[in-house]
């Protein structure tokens, strides 16, 4: 009993190991925890994957569920394009960019149609995807790499949802909203290089 706990636990281990590579160089991406850690690094992206939530629980059913999948899909296309080198101008203005409307959409408890809430959170996607898929050429497993950024995207977007559902009752509501405010001035100041 005891050797198959060892064996579980090194198993899950080997899941947040990345290939050992003799000459690691700044900028170089690993494996599945560097993929996840990747977005969890930049306070720019955490705030605009949280509003994306934020701002899916604020509209309900049936963007609680839909700007959580359009959002990486189209991520996974902008990062398709990033690995083949595909130049996009001003990726990073355009990532800090996504805080500032997505944190004003939620405080001004913006309730557009389905679709162009889709569009909107989807244009913002591929920006975030292309800054990670500049990092896959160097990655020393980019399958695993992927991955680790998909999920921990995801992840964000889940915590978003869960304080977004505070919506329900008044005193959440401002809450929320008072949320993206703060994400939107976040992100202006991330506009101005003060953060």
């Amino acid at each position: 009993m005891h050797k198959l706990k060892l064996m579980t636990v090194a198993s899950l281990l080997l899941l947040f190991t990345s290939t050992a590579i003799a000459h690691v160089g700044m900028g170089v991406a690993g494996g599945f925890s560097s993929g996840i850690m990747h977005p969890m690094m930049g306070w720019d992206h955490i705030l605009a994957m949280v509003a994306v939530g934020l701002w899916a629980a604020l509209l309900g059913s049936p963007a609680i569920w839909t700007l959580p999948i359009v959002f990486p899909l189209l991520m996974a296309l902008g990062g398709a394009l990033g690995f083949l080198d595909v130049p996009l101008p001003a990726v990073e203005i355009g990532i800090a960019t996504s805080a500032v409307v997505l944190g004003a959409l939620v405080a001004m408890t913006s309730r557009p149609p389905l679709w162009i809430a889709a569009i909107v959170v989807g244009a913002f996607a591929i920006f975030h995807g292309h800054a990670h898929g500049t990092e896959l050429p160097n990655a020393a497993n980019p399958l695993a790499y992927s991955i680790g950024f998909v999920l921990a995207t995801g992840l964000l977007h889940l915590c978003g949802i869960t304080m977004g559902l505070l919506v329900r009752w008044p005193v959440g509501k401002i809450a929320v909203r008072a949320g993206g405010g703060a994400i939107a001035v976040a992100g202006m100041a991330f506009l101005s290089g003060a953060l």
